[in-house]
């Protein structure tokens, strides 16, 4: 049995589809099982609980081999990143071992690193439950992907309707900054077949698509692949970080933060090696064809 997090997210889903397609058997923390009817539908049970729950933690893991751990916040408080991030890892990797969990598989983040972990509360969070899992010397893999790209969430339906909708379309910045943009579908693909694959054990993974642009350069692509002409105005960071700290205000999830301006303003957000494909034998959707799917 897989016990999988933050399966009724963006990219919990598709990873949990992905295990059932493979015939891996599934239980799926939920918080409100009246909203996993798909899970459900697929063959899933359901364990009612939260990772700020640790008594539910414990139960939800019970008689468990693997366990993936998708849960994660992007904005909030420092005490909410503590709660949910880092004590809830923490939680569910005492859990596991209580539990003799064989593998634990854990969703983290490109950029992570010990330079960035005091940047913003998001990457110190990554950093602290990559280091649970690491120091609790469980057998695990970790997956740090770039942009998560998908018809349906995520990032890239927003980025969409700018460049269709805005007459013209705002860069933050110079636009320099890379990034190298990976498909759902290949991400869930790594986590399903992360639960088994021997030579995965222990090791820490850079995800990325085939293709490491700059923003100038994505926004281009996107453009093309929506069919539209429009021209692309970069807006100073000073005035990004102003209209932040307005937005930041408003309730609801706000796509734009002061502390996702510094990460815009930190190092390129490509992966180092070719690790993980070599490893898991996939080869990536290409970025035209990521963006010809949403088009």
């Amino acid at each position: 049995m897989i016990l999988v997090t933050g399966s009724t997210g963006f990219v919990g889903p598709k990873i949990v589809h992905a295990l059932r397609a493979a015939d891996q058997p599934v239980r799926c923390l939920v918080r409100k099982p009246e909203r996993a009817e798909a899970l459900v539908e697929w063959g899933c049970e359901l364990a009612q609980g939260d990772v700020t729950d640790a008594a539910s933690l414990r139960a939800a893991v019970d008689g468990c081999n693997a366990v993936v751990h998708l849960v994660a916040i992007r904005q909030g408080k420092p005490e909410q990143f503590e709660r949910v991030m880092i004590r809830g890892a923490r939680d569910l990797v005492e859990a596991s071992k209580g539990a003799g969990v064989r593998r634990f598989v854990l969703m983290s983040a490109l950029g992570t690193s010990e330079e960035t972990k005091d940047l913003v509360p998001y990457y110190r969070a990554k950093w602290e439950m990559e280091r649970a899992v690491v120091e609790a010397e469980i057998e695990h893999v970790i997956f740090r992907p770039s942009f998560i790209f998908g018809r349906d969430g995520g990032i890239l339906p927003t980025f969409k309707r700018l460049a269709k909708l805005t007459p013209v379309t705002p860069i933050t910045g110079p636009g320099t900054q890379r990034i190298q943009p990976i498909w759902i579908d290949d991400v869930a693909e790594y986590f399903a077949r992360a639960v088994t694959l021997p030579e995965a054990a222990d090791h820490t993974f850079e995800l990325g698509g085939p293709d490491a642009v700059t923003w100038n350069e994505f926004w281009e692509r996107l453009k093309r692949a929506l069919g539209v002409r429009r021209p692309s105005l970069h807006v100073p960071m000073g005035f990004m970080r102003l209209n932040a700290l307005l937005t930041e205000r408003l309730p609801g999830n706000i796509p734009l933060t002061r502390d996702l301006l510094k990460m815009l303003e930190g190092p390129d957000n490509v992966v180092s090696n070719d690790e993980a494909p070599r490893t898991f034998g996939i080869t990536p959707v290409p970025l035209d064809e990521q963006l010809r799917r949403v088009a």
